[in-house]
């Protein structure tokens, strides 16, 4: 199992920065979501073709997850 790590998906939205569509996401892992977030100007700026009136990014979990399971009780 692969650990949990961090992307970066550049968003394209129209005007208003509303109906926002994901555009590409960026090939880098962050190890945390502030290493994510501190990238995140950087990784506006060098992603400016992306055709759309405004741009936007998002950083979210990525990578291997466990879900934790509630345990029900038997019913007699």
């Amino acid at each position: 199992m692969e650990p949990l790590f961090y992307v970066m998906a550049i968003m394209g939205c129209a005007d208003g920065n509303v109906q926002c569509t994901e555009a590409r996401v960026i090939p880098t892992h962050y190890t945390s979501m502030a290493q994510c977030r501190e990238a995140l100007p950087e990784q506006l700026a060098r992603n400016t073709d992306v055709p759309y009136p405004m741009i936007g990014a998002a950083c979210r979990t990525a990578g291997a997850q466990v879900a934790k399971a509630e345990s029900k009780t038997k019913r007699s």
